[in-house]
């Protein structure tokens, strides 16, 4: 494989190459390079590669260059394991067949949203429908959908699909489909799972890995945070306002929790909203569309709802809880860093949840460091109290140097033009001592009165008009 191949070397159509250049796409990812000449060849494959390399793309564009317009008949089935990752590859292919003005249409077939609805849209003749399992068989058993004439088959993040217990309504699905059609599993991760269905399913297929060993993208930073299960709101809260991202993901473990934790992380003033499994197609469609538009910063989600997001600008993931295993870390973590852009995955963890954390880098090959919060920056273990200990000793250094006893002068009155200084001869050689200001009745720290006692009262009252010598000689009796 070589990084310098043009589209055009690759197989695709001058009408598709340009409309990926109105969509400012110049250049084929590596996952693309590899599964481009394969899937235009007709055979069915296995495709393995990091999220944010373009794997919708890599499936979609053959796929579509391959669609009769003129025909009325449904020609590509796409299943996808969530609402939102339908939704998604929905919108790509209306971009590009816009773009290229092909006349190819693709209709979402999502559970949960209207099914009368989506009956309806079925009259207009789609070449290409997305969606759930579930939704696509009920049509199927409706007989309202027919994929008789369906020449490929795109089961798009394959192991979420099987794990959702979404296999046997899969079974039943490529079972209606010509025996001849091509089928392409795509996913991140490819489990046991995933190849004892190949083997059931598949013709002879072709195995491609991107990287296999190199499971997460290589420009995410992991790092976590050691803190109380009480405290990990707050700290959620200090991060956010360290790193002020424009756009990240919360993941949270537990689908219950969603509404309970939301209104915690707006009362410390986030601008944050849900996704989750058990809100309705409408109030799902809102809010992701709010966080594309910038509306509000943070998206709180569980790990199902996020499952294969595809959020331009999402430079941070927070896991309010760990990941629950290293797939479950790998899809997260995914929703940033995409396409070769820088990203920041932060894991907020008790002390008892680090073992999971190392297990995962393990598992994952990849370093997960630890970090600590120090002036609102996220620094090294320990290097926060060092940093501490060398200001409280600079600040004593600094105390002690200013407590030193040094020479100075003190201001004082001037006697005629010599100046008079605190002990010191003035004019005549006769020192002169600090002069003390009077004492006046309005001073607050009076010398108290002096109390006298009844024998004292009793002397004044026989003295009162006595002659001098009297009261002399009395005084002199004392």
């Amino acid at each position: 494989m070589t990084n310098s191949k043009t589209f055009e070397e690759l197989g695709i159509t001058d009408n598709w190459v340009q409309a990926l250049h109105k969509l400012e796409i110049t250049s084929p990812t590596p996952i693309q390079q590899e599964t481009f000449p394969v899937i235009l060849a007709g055979k069915d494959i296995i495709a393995q590669s990091q999220t944010g390399t373009g794997k919708t793309l890599a499936y979609v564009l053959p796929i579509l260059q391959q669609i009769d317009a003129a025909s009325k008949n449904v020609q590509a089935v796409v299943l996808v394991p969530t609402r939102e990752l339908g939704m998604q590859v929905v919108r790509v292919i209306e971009q590009l067949a816009q773009k290229s003005e092909s006349g190819i249409r693709v209709l979402g077939l999502i559970g949960g949203a209207a099914l009368s609805r989506q009956v309806d849209r079925l009259k207009q003749n789609p070449h290409v429908v997305v969606g759930t399992p579930g939704r696509i068989l009920e049509l199927l058993n409706m007989r309202k959908l027919s994929v008789h004439h369906v020449k490929t088959a795109v089961i798009d993040e394959v192991d979420q699909v099987l794990t959702l217990g979404s296999a046997r309504d899969v079974d039943k699905i490529l079972k209606k489909m010509m025996r001849s059609r091509q089928l392409l599993f795509f996913s991140a991760t490819i489990t046991d799972d995933v190849h004892r269905e190949a083997e059931s399913q598949l013709t002879d297929p072709v195995h491609i890995a991107i990287n296999p060993s190199q499971r997460t993208a290589e420009t995410i930073e992991h790092m976590y945070f050691v803190t109380d299960e009480r405290n990990k709101m707050d700290t959620l809260r200090r991060l956010v306002h360290s790193y002020k991202p424009n756009s990240a993901i919360v993941f949270t473990n537990v689908t219950s929790d969603v509404e309970d934790t939301l209104s915690k992380m707006k009362y410390l003033g986030l601008s944050v909203e849900s996704l989750h499994g058990e809100a309705g197609k409408n109030e799902r469609a809102q809010v992701m569309q709010n966080f594309r538009s910038g509306k509000f910063k943070l998206l709180l989600a569980t790990d199902v709802a996020a499952r294969g997001l595809d959020i331009e600008g999402v430079t941070h993931i927070f896991h309010l809880d760990p990941a629950p295993n290293a797939e479950y870390y790998l899809h997260r973590v995914g929703r940033t860093g995409r396409m070769g852009r820088q990203g920041t995955a932060i894991s907020i963890v008790t002390p008892p949840e680090v073992w999971i954390l190392d297990k995962l880098g393990k598992q994952l090959g990849i370093q997960i460091e630890p970090k600590e919060m120090y002036e609102g920056k996220a620094v090294a273990p320990g290097t926060g109290a060092k940093m501490r200990a060398t200001r409280q000793s600079a600040e004593r250094k600094v105390a002690s140097t200013s407590a030193t006893p040094t020479a100075t002068s003190t201001s004082v009155p001037k006697t005629g033009d010599k100046a008079v200084v605190k002990g010191q001869p003035v004019g005549n050689g006769s020192p002169v001592s600090e002069r003390k200001p009077k004492a006046t009745v309005n001073q607050t720290q009076a010398a108290p009165i002096k109390k006298k006692n009844k024998k004292e009262e009793a002397r004044e009252r026989k003295n009162k008009g006595a002659p001098k010598w009297l009261k002399a000689k009395d005084q002199q009796k004392e």
